[in-house]
């Protein structure tokens, strides 16, 4: 399956209800899991960014799909990368 690598802030919203922000990761991986998706690692981050997304579901359309929805509860917006895994990289790079 596609992996991503999605970049998460907080919305104002998603900040002033932070103490409620594990409850809704414990939604999000019920809903990837429901999607057939994943979520592999959840990492609170300094910077520009305030946490990083792990995940991995069937395709891009169905990654799309569980992002916007998540996004769209006003707490958080997103960035999604598509990462390839190092098998897919050499082969990627094998077919140069």
């Amino acid at each position: 399956m596609p992996h991503y690598v999605t970049l998460v802030r907080y919305t104002q919203q998603g900040a002033a209800k932070i103490k409620e922000s594990p409850d809704r990761l414990d939604a999000a991986r019920k809903a990837a899991e429901a999607a057939r998706g994943k979520i592999h690692g959840w990492y609170l981050t300094m910077g520009k960014y305030d946490a990083v997304l792990i995940s991995e579901f069937p395709d891009d359309e169905t990654a799309a799909r569980f992002m916007l929805a998540t996004a769209a509860a006003g707490n958080i917006t997103t960035q999604t990368l598509k990462a390839f895994t190092e098998t897919e990289y050499r082969k990627i790079l094998g077919s140069l």
